[in-house]
């Protein structure tokens, strides 16, 4: 026996596209909210009626993307998992460039994201000379605050956003990690040259400077770490670095732009 088809309307297109809209944007809502929303305030931010909003976040709970608790609706763990599938995929194609990068460089380079509070790098080109910086893939988290990478992401954050990741008091690394004033205030500087840096912040000796990515996959950041001893060659970093994030955001697309 055969099916008979039939093709859906104009309404009926316009009504499915809508509804994908409407999700789209309570996502991003929650997602600039990881504290936890109501459905009245995810209603009055995405304006739209309370009852439309229980009905597509009740659709995003049953595939796992939205999820309830104490403090209201988040993102649900399917998410995760989907961030974690394309993490494989922001290394295919942005290795090639960090190569690139490495190698104009002569340093060792590190892709990282962003989990929860902290930086994890999941990928790295270790520069082929001596004395280098190595990271271990995937097992070391690295504070946000005294890091070239966490300032990077921090810098790609809005305010508010910050403000709820960080702590009001943050831990010393080495006798040079910023405290939240100054680094609030150094944040507002990495917007406007988009280039991070630290020098001894983290780990005394080691020095890194990084770029934020924003793609289609998320954000990311890629940072070069180096000896303190070979800081000094920074407008060479910065170019390279600045370079590097444009071929990549060109090539997998920035969604700000």
């Amino acid at each position: 026996m055969f099916d008979i088809e039939h093709e859906p309307s104009v309404d009926q297109k316009h009504g499915g596209i809508q509804v994908i809209a409407r999700a789209a944007a309570i996502m991003r809502t929650l997602g600039a909210n990881p504290q936890g929303l109501s459905l009245g305030a995810i209603a009055q931010q995405v304006n739209l009626p309370r009852s439309t909003v229980q009905r597509i976040v009740n659709a995003l709970e049953a595939e796992g993307l939205a999820a309830s608790g104490s403090g209201g609706w988040r993102l649900g763990p399917e998410l995760g998992r989907l961030i974690h599938q394309s993490q494989v995929d922001i290394i295919s194609a942005v290795r090639p460039l960090l190569e690139e990068l490495s190698s104009e460089l002569q340093e060792s380079v590190v892709l990282c994201s962003l989990e929860r509070d902290q930086v994890v790098v999941i990928d790295r080109i270790v520069a082929e000379r001596e004395l280098r910086v190595v990271f271990p893939v995937g097992v070391i988290r690295l504070p946000l605050h005294a890091t070239a990478p966490g300032k990077a992401l921090l810098a790609a954050m809005s305010d508010e956003q910050v403000q709820q990741l960080l702590p009001e008091s943050l831990t010393s690394r080495t006798k040079k990690t910023r405290d939240r004033a100054t680094l609030l205030a150094e944040l507002d500087e990495i917007r406007k040259s988009s280039i991070a840096t630290d020098v001894d912040e983290f780990v005394e000796g080691i020095a890194g400077f990084a770029v934020a990515v924003k793609t289609y996959f998320g954000c990311f950041s890629i940072a070069a770490v180096l000896p303190t001893s070979r800081a000094s060659h920074t407008p060479e970093l910065q170019q390279a670095l600045l370079k590097c994030k444009a071929s990549i955001e060109k090539r997998i697309g920035n969604p700000v732009a």
